[in-house]
């Protein structure tokens, strides 16, 4: 499936907007109520965690634990995370990004992760070496994505089955408990990947349109 180019210079910035530091960090995208970014942070104090919810109620519910758990290194955003990672993230800022259970679009292609222009840019900001988990019930999603990245992305990954005993989501639990296969891919951005955004700054609250060369497509490792 070809990909047309992402638009980032477009992306209006998010409401209350605010930027955060250039530091290294791990972005969770579509958090829910917080289960994984809690568990997440918790396990690894060294690790700081951006956990992005754009639902009001499913963020509030996720900031109310944390304030009860109290972790230092969770930072919870309740925002669309496109406009958000567009504006607040540095290039090669990212150390993981964690997409577990997207909506499968069953009627959209187009807005499955690995077939968006989006895409292109979420590596852009990734540090070389670091990963993009993502986790699925449904095996067609998680198939089309293998063959995105082999055949567009040009990326090196794994597939994992997850255990029956994991419980990192709320979908996670449910899934598993029905019995239902669920896989990840791990995907990681090897030495010498590049995309057409690898310079592209953050727009740090500002709409206002950059100009960038969008000529080249992404390129794997040589």
């Amino acid at each position: 499936m070809p990909i047309r180019q992402f638009q980032a210079q477009r992306m209006h910035a998010p409401r209350d907007f605010q930027m955060i530091s250039p530091d290294p960090i791990c972005v969770e995208i579509g958090a829910g109520k917080g289960k994984h970014a809690l568990l997440f942070s918790g396990q690894n104090p060294e690790k700081r965690l951006v956990a992005i919810e754009r639902t009001r109620e499913k963020c509030l519910a996720m900031h109310k634990q944390h304030v009860l758990e109290g972790q230092a290194n969770l930072q919870p955003i309740h925002a669309d995370a496109m406009p958000w990672i567009v504006h607040a993230l540095n290039p090669a800022q990212v150390q993981q990004f964690f997409i577990l259970y997207p909506n499968p679009e069953p009627h959209n292609p187009a807005q499955r992760w690995l077939n968006m222009p989006f895409f292109e840019f979420l590596l852009s900001r990734l540090q070389v070496g670091g990963t993009v988990t993502l986790a699925s019930n449904i095996a067609e999603y998680i198939a089309e994505a293998e063959q995105q990245l082999i055949e567009v992305w040009k990326l090196p990954f794994v597939k994992e089955v997850i255990a029956e005993t994991s419980a990192r989501t709320h979908f996670e639990i449910k899934y598993l408990q029905r019995g239902e296969l669920c896989q990840q891919l791990i995907i990681t951005k090897p030495e010498g990947y590049r995309t057409r955004f690898d310079d592209f700054m953050p727009l740090q609250g500002q709409n206002v349109a950059q100009q960038i060369d969008l000529t080249a497509a992404p390129e794997k490792a040589e």
